[in-house]
């Protein structure tokens, strides 16, 4: 069964921090902070839909001006997510430059920034045929974490402690669907754009009565058949628990901080943590608000995640980063 997300760190461990997911049969990406983006190229950036930033300390944030300078002149709308303040900084960030000709475009690139608070979101707009300038500003109540929600998956984030507001993510597929294409051979039935409703039909969690319109083309005309959800599901699919990947970097580690990247991150099929430096240094980590390999360990366990992805190394042990590694995966009993 092919896994519905494709996540890869943007850089190496001791680069600036990203993970790129690619987003199987959707034909985008999603991706998780704005650090250096030199090793994507323009065909990846492009397949970006929503990202999701941390905070905007300068390696966490210097890829915006790649992205921008990418996207701009296309007719895409493109979602980004980040903390208190977040809007202002983008705003600030589109400011530094001057658009007096793009009223003369034919598209019209959208930014759409939504700023996380405790208990709401702010949204709001900027459209490169209006300058840039903001507007069409919105706010919403969410809960339990989640901040972005769509047929298939949903993103839940939680407020972590740098010394500024920073924020951790998961993503969650919601359920995983797979047709098994025998059986539908079995039952006559044909391969078609009607399996994807069937999917989302699955996924929303329709009644098993509700009916499903099962239809292909045949000599030039459209056939069809009606039949109940239950009943495909039954016979033609395999449905499993969908895929979970964390992220988390950028905090320093006392029990509040603890509680919500466990709670965040309980279960996850992949975790990316930071392990910036080692637990030998634990006193310089928590002066500069990081984890040492050690406590992202013990976070992975404590979390019962089932693979963990060390990042975000600190400078100061280039060609020692097997020492990093070795003590995340003594504290979480992960390889």
């Amino acid at each position: 069964m092919k896994p519905l997300f494709h996540p890869r760190l943007v850089n190496d461990v001791f680069g600036d921090p990203g993970v790129y997911v690619e987003y199987l049969f959707e034909k985008r990406a999603l991706l998780f902070d704005l650090g250096d983006l030199h090793h994507l190229s323009p065909r990846k950036i492009l397949k970006v839909t929503d990202v999701f930033v941390s905070h905007t300390h300068l390696d966490h944030f210097n890829g915006f001006d790649r992205l921008l300078r990418i996207c701009l002149g296309r007719d895409k709308q493109l979602r980004l997510f980040g903390p208190s303040g977040f809007i202002d900084r983008v705003h600030h960030k589109l400011s530094a430059y001057t658009w007096n000709l793009v009223e003369n475009y034919t598209n019209d690139f959208t930014l759409e920034v939504t700023e996380v608070h405790a208990q709401s979101l702010r949204t709001v707009r900027f459209r490169c045929r209006n300058a840039f300038r903001m507007d069409e500003e919105e706010r919403h109540d969410y809960k339990d974490g989640v901040i972005f929600d769509e047929e298939t998956f949903r993103i839940r984030a939680a407020c972590l402690d740098h010394s500024i507001p920073c924020m951790a993510f998961t993503l969650e597929e919601k359920a995983h669907v797979n047709i098994m294409k025998n059986k539908l051979e079995a039952m006559g039935l044909p391969v078609g754009g009607w399996l994807k409703e069937l999917k989302a039909a699955v996924v929303r969690g329709d009644a098993d009565k509700t009916p499903i319109r099962v239809w292909w083309k045949e000599k030039g005309r459209i056939q069809e058949r009606v039949m109940p959800l239950g009943s495909l599901k039954s016979e033609i699919l395999q449905i499993t628990s969908g895929q979970k990947i964390s992220y988390a970097v950028d905090l320093v580690y006392h029990e509040e901080n603890a509680r919500k990247i466990v709670e965040l991150a309980r279960g996850s099929d992949l975790l990316f943590i930071e392990c910036c430096f080692l637990e030998e240094d634990n006193e310089l980590a928590a002066q500069k608000y990081h984890l040492t390999a050690h406590q992202a360990g013990l976070l992975a366990k404590r979390a019962g995640v089932k693979r963990v992805v060390p990042f975000h190394f600190s400078p100061r042990y280039e060609g020692q980063e097997q020492l990093l590694i070795d003590e995340l995966q003594e504290a979480s009993g992960l390889k």
